[in-house]
């Protein structure tokens, strides 16, 4: 009789569980499409309202903006770069235009003098005078290549510094390990030619995002834990790095108090830089940005906006959205969901990469599940 009850309440979780997921599933938010897919999902503050700026750009990942009002575009799986110009100006991109193709994850995009600065996986290129020959894009100039051939996590975001050098992240080769290349696990910068290749900040698993805040000139940059130990450990993170040759803990310690169960009795938590802000467990933050512009209300000047691709392996998924950081006198006082909706229940339709504020203060954001760009404004 005990064994019965026992099976029969095993298959009751089992039943409730499935009702739960499916509830979950099906049940979409106001004005959210069928199957629980589409901007009308996505779920903003009031006054706040968010719409396509450009469809079927596959993969897209980090973007840049030309003074011009093109938008260039990177990928990662697809091997393509985009240009999205907007002659009309009309909020809307006017085509998509595949500017090269091939290429070994072209995750990180940067313009500077008229030039596209391209990140791979081992190399960085650029291409010359380029919004003059869209339609014809010049061949690559190899601007560096002395960067790690590893795959794992070996795509790049790249970004000019007030300093005017490149600054290209080097992502670790595994989940959890050390590394005697110095290169690994770090932000570097070196000079537009490719020149003075150095370590600008180290003990960094893996950062798809970073800006300069925009008073102090402080670099920002966020960074994604490490996986296997249990859904809720550790926190993403966002660092502060104001002065170069800080090391923010990795692989020893993780958000500044948990010791790696493998390396960590290595080195001390209190020998490493701790994070200005942890962040949810694996939602993957990735592309940053300070909110300069004037179209949204004042409480959201100079605030960060994190794109939060996802968790991969967490058993309730997490992220999918664009969070909000507050920071009062520099330090940040709460994080909390601006835009989410991409993850419905328990199954993702999109899956946020960057995030780019516009001239006019609306705010773009890059998907590279639903091969969207989005643009969210306010009225």
């Amino acid at each position: 009789m005990k064994e019965t009850k026992i099976i029969f309440g095993f298959f009751a979780l089992v039943v409730l569980i499935f009702v739960a997921y499916t509830v979950l599933r099906t049940v979409p938010i106001d004005n959210c499409g069928e199957n629980g897919k589409g901007i009308g999902c996505i779920e903003l503050p009031a006054g706040f309202s968010i719409d396509y700026y450009a469809e079927n750009v596959e993969g897209a990942r980090s973007m840049a903006l030309s003074p011009n009002g093109t938008l260039f575009v990177g990928s990662r799986g697809a091997g393509k770069v985009y240009a999205l110009p907007n002659r009309d100006g009309d909020n809307k991109a006017d085509e998509v235009i595949v500017l090269a193709n091939g290429l070994e994850m072209p995750n990180g995009v940067a313009l500077r003098n008229g030039s596209l600065y391209v990140a791979e996986i081992s190399r960085v290129i650029r291409y010359d005078d380029i919004e003059a020959r869209l339609e014809n894009p010049p061949g690559p100039v190899v601007v560096n290549a002395d960067f790690p051939s590893d795959r794992s996590h070996g795509w790049k975001y790249i970004k000019f510094g007030p300093d005017g050098k490149l600054y290209v992240p080097v992502g670790m080769p595994c989940n959890i390990c050390e590394q005697e290349d110095e290169r690994y696990g770090t932000i570097m910068r070196m000079e537009p030619d490719g020149s003075q290749l150095e370590v600008f900040a180290s003990g960094i698993r893996n950062s798809v995002g970073f800006a300069w805040h925009p008073e102090t000139e402080e670099l920002w940059f966020t960074d994604n834990g490490r996986d296997w130990l249990g859904d809720d450990l550790p926190p993403d993170e966002l660092n502060r790095a104001p002065e170069p040759g800080m090391n923010f803990g990795f692989p020893y310690c993780h958000a500044g108090y948990i010791p790696d169960p493998e390396f960590g009795a290595l080195r001390n938590c209190s020998e490493f830089t701790p994070p200005e802000q942890k962040l949810g467990p694996h939602v993957a933050a990735l592309g940053m940005t300070f909110y300069t512009g004037t179209m949204f209300p004042e409480e959201y000047r100079n605030q960060i906006f994190i794109a939060e691709h996802g968790s991969w392996n967490r058993k309730i998924p997490i992220g999918y959205r664009v969070t909000l950081v507050k920071l009062e006198n520099g330090t940040p006082v709460s994080y909390e969901p601006f835009a989410e909706g991409w993850l419905q229940g328990l199954a993702a339709w999109g899956r946020p990469v960057d995030v780019l504020v516009m001239p006019d203060g609306a705010l773009l954001v890059s998907d590279d599940k639903n091969n969207a760009i989005y643009r969210i404004s306010y009225s």
